[in-house]
């Protein structure tokens, strides 16, 4: 156990942080599965939202949230043009 008073007050912020980042984590996972299950316009732009807010409060690295917005975006981008060809 910590023995200096600022260690403690550490241990209590990472531990709080720990836990509002493992939120913001499941929401995500959460999100983006939602999208790939729906392809929905309205569902990916919610996601895409969250994603650029994880990242600026760097719960999430930047590039990694681009990496998934790149990934939803193609992903419903595929599906607009199949549904765009069948006639």
């Amino acid at each position: 156990m910590p023995v200096h008073k600022s260690v403690k007050k550490r241990l209590r912020q990472s531990k709080k942080a720990n836990i509002q980042n493992r939120s913001i984590k499941s929401e995500i996972k959460t999100f983006v599965k939602k999208v790939e299950a729906s392809l929905d316009e309205k569902d990916l732009k919610e996601t895409i939202s969250l994603l650029d807010k994880a990242a600026r409060k760097r719960v999430i690295h930047k590039n990694q949230a681009a990496r998934i917005k790149s990934r939803l975006i193609k992903l419903v981008s595929q599906k607009a043009s199949e549904v765009a060809q069948t006639p």
